[in-house]
């Protein structure tokens, strides 16, 4: 790409959007103030140099990146044409790159592993040269093993430049890299990019909002933005010809950039300067469209020309396999990193779910098999079900936010979609899920009863596997529009809290639930899910025999229970002859219901519980295909 020529053309621009925030309702209904946020802008920039937009806040630096971008939602007018070729999403995503203001980057990754897993065409020794490359580039290197989080921030920022620079852009494209950086790391951020651009032969365009003097000289050409106007557009240095030929000569020892800049800002001190400024850069602007054509063209570097020679600009997108692997083994550095986040995400993701069973092991390994058994276990199983279900939606709520964020983030940039995300975190998580809720089963599962059958283990652990599964991916759905985890963390725990409650029918029996209610329960995996776990539980040889109520006190005249049941005397000791006696006073709502064939069917509930979870990892497949409203996507992206 050295030594290509490249032109990006602006002719007349305008741009129409919404020009204050609005609320979510406003934004549904679409009623939000919108207006012209550029006119008529029109400038050059060639390969090899840098063009900075300056301009105060409002004056519509950032949605001029937007326009370039083609990320902008309301009507443009204009032609943005690279080498006289319209500027479409697809051009721009695959030769060009956008150095967002803000930027998620995965915790627990270092610097150069960050570069690594970048989706670009280079693999394998190619690939690791760029990386060095461009580390060594951005001053980089004596940070290369330090992980993302530690960085500082012109680190930071000039990692996210690199992680562009990595694909190779003949356009870059960086909103306010500078910001809140000290004199010296602005200098660095503003020099590196000059030599970027040289080296690389990219054009590069950056927003500032308070140029300092020592960058002017990196700085080839620039363009004045006061509200949506341009003021100036040209070279850096016939700038200062520029203005004195119209009568606003710089002062000496005055920051040229700066001057102009103040120049070109509405003063809103009072209404008398507020029109007198308002009356100067109108002016200001008709004075640049009548005699500035020649300066925008111009460049104190070289005469401006559209290069002859035209390379092919589309080069066709990366394979999708190729970015699939890259952005799995992304994930797999940062789970198994040995730093804090790696080993945050390790206890998370397997130790946590034990270490909550192993809790329950302690509260409930004194059982025995009395009439308190009945309920002591019974609790046991809601204990579980709740432990599965609220640990996957924690899981959920702390790990996947960062990776749904940069997934957005990536998306935009046209890297890869929703499946391969999705695809890629689930080979991660599942297998994960899988071994911590198989090792959480083996804790309590001896407390249930017998032990004798594997298979009665596995299903026991397989089922609430399953209902780990659905938790997550039911939490995954709402985070796809709930940006903040704390408020998709509620919402979850709160539809999970009312399913348990009326499905499970520990807390409440299935046959004292209104008509419309018992229907509801179909729909719900927690129905389903408990009374596979019941039946597991509760028909075990250890509850089939009449349960004594402790060692004192025997109930061996079960006929005497039952008859003193049915006439609603209450027996003092027993309750329930056996877990067959419970199942059916929690299931039953006919007497001629035959729940084993129906509510507790072995197949049935087994079957319907993973097809829920299956259901829902479908179903977010398919979420994360649908085209999201602005607002929304917003969100997340910036």
């Amino acid at each position: 790409m050295i030594g290509s020529d490249y032109t990006l053309d602006l002719c007349n621009v305008f741009y129409s959007g919404q020009v204050e925030p609005g609320t979510c309702m406003q934004r549904v209904i679409g009623n939000i103030k919108t207006g012209i946020i550029l006119k008529d802008v029109s400038m050059t920039v060639n390969s090899g140099e840098v063009l900075a937009v300056l301009g105060s806040k409002g004056s519509g630096k950032k949605a001029l990146l937007d326009v370039i971008s083609r990320r902008v939602q309301g009507p443009t007018r204009g032609q943005i044409l690279l080498n006289n070729q319209p500027m479409s999403l697809c051009l721009f995503q695959q030769r060009c790159g956008y150095v967002t203001h803000k930027c998620d980057l995965i915790p627990g990754l270092t610097v150069e592993q960050t570069l690594y897993y970048t989706p670009t065409r280079l693999t394998g020794y190619l690939k690791k040269s760029k990386v060095k490359q461009v580390m060594a580039d951005l001053a980089l290197s004596q940070v290369s093993n330090r992980c993302v989080e530690n960085l500082s921030k012109s680190e930071y920022r000039r990692l996210m430049i690199g992680i562009q620079l990595i694909k190779d852009p003949i356009i870059l494209l960086l909103d306010e890299p500078t910001w809140d950086l000290d004199p010296l790391n602005t200098y660095l951020v503003v020099s590196i990019l000059s030599n970027a651009a040289k080296k690389y032969g990219a054009a590069i365009v950056l927003t500032m909002e308070k140029p300092r003097s020592d960058v002017f000289p990196f700085l080839d050409r620039v363009l004045y933005l006061c509200l949506g106007d341009a003021v100036y557009a040209g070279g850096t240095r016939h700038m200062l010809e520029y203005f004195d030929a119209i009568g606003f000569p710089c002062p000496q020892l005055e920051n040229p950039l700066m001057y102009y800049l103040c120049l070109s800002t509405v003063d809103r001190r009072s209404r008398e300067r507020f029109l007198e400024s308002n009356h100067q850069i109108a002016a200001l602007v008709e004075k640049f469209k009548i005699e500035g054509g020649s300066y925008r063209k111009g460049t104190s570097i070289s005469p401006s020309h559209v290069p002859e020679h035209k390379m092919p600009l589309l080069l066709g997108k990366i394979g999708s396999f190729n970015v699939a692997w890259t952005v799995y083994m992304r994930l797999l550095a940062a789970s198994f990193s040995f730093r804090k986040e790696g080993l945050k995400q390790i206890f998370l993701r397997l130790f946590l779910t034990p270490i909550f069973f192993l809790f329950l092991w302690i509260f409930y390994n004194k059982m025995e098999n009395y009439q308190q058994a009945i309920i002591s276990k019974s609790g046991l199983i809601l204990n579980s079900l709740a432990g599965v279900y609220f640990l996957g939606i924690l899981n959920t709520v702390i790990l996947y936010p960062t990776y749904r964020t940069r997934y957005f983030q990536e998306s935009q940039e046209g890297l890869y979609g929703g499946t391969i995300f999705l695809l890629t975190y689930n080979l991660l998580s599942i297998p994960f899920s899988f071994v911590s809720v198989l090792a959480s089963g083996a804790i309590v599962y001896p407390l249930m009863g017998s032990f004798e059958e594997p298979m009665e283990y596995l299903y026991f652990s397989l089922i609430l596997w399953a209902c780990y599964l659905f938790s997550e991916q039911q939490t995954m759905a709402i985070l796809m529009i709930v940006k903040d985890h704390l408020s998709a963390a509620i919402f979850s725990i709160y539809i999970t809290c009312v399913c348990l409650t009326l499905s499970s029918g520990i807390l409440r029996s299935i046959k004292g639930l209104q008509e419309w209610l018992f229907h509801l329960t179909y729909a719900t995996q927690a129905r389903y899910a408990a009374a596979f776990l019941n039946r597991q539980v509760f028909l075990q040889p250890d509850l089939h025999n009449p349960l004594a109520f402790d060692a004192k006190h025997n109930c061996t005249n079960m006929n005497l229970i039952e008859t003193s049941l049915l006439n609603g005397i209450t027996n003092p000791y027993c309750r329930h002859a056996n877990g067959q006696s419970f199942l059916s006073e929690r299931y039953t709502r006919d007497q001629s219901d035959n729940i084993f064939n129906g509510i507790l069917d072995f197949d049935l509930n087994i079957g319907i519980t993973f097809a829920f979870s299956l259901g829902m990892i479908i179903f977010n497949m398919f979420l994360y295909l649908i085209p999201l409203p602005a607002f929304v996507k917003a969100k997340f992206r910036e």
